[in-house]
């Protein structure tokens, strides 16, 4: 299980350095916007993607 969750980890970190390789300026443009998002909203969007995630990884397997 360690094993599995190290490579998940991994990967996460691969795919969350594509945007800040490919295209450095407008992933700053993003940080910036991100930064005046409320906290509420920023709450909801991390809950939305928790569950799409886990609703994906129920799905798959």
């Amino acid at each position: 299980m360690w094993h599995e969750l190290g490579i998940a980890l991994c990967l996460v970190l691969v795919i969350e350095g594509i945007v800040p390789f490919l295209f450095p300026g407008r992933w700053k443009e993003m940080v910036a916007l991100i930064a005046e998002v409320d906290d509420q909203t920023m709450r909801l969007i991390g809950f939305s993607s928790m569950v799409l995630g886990t609703g994906l990884l129920y799905l798959i397997n």
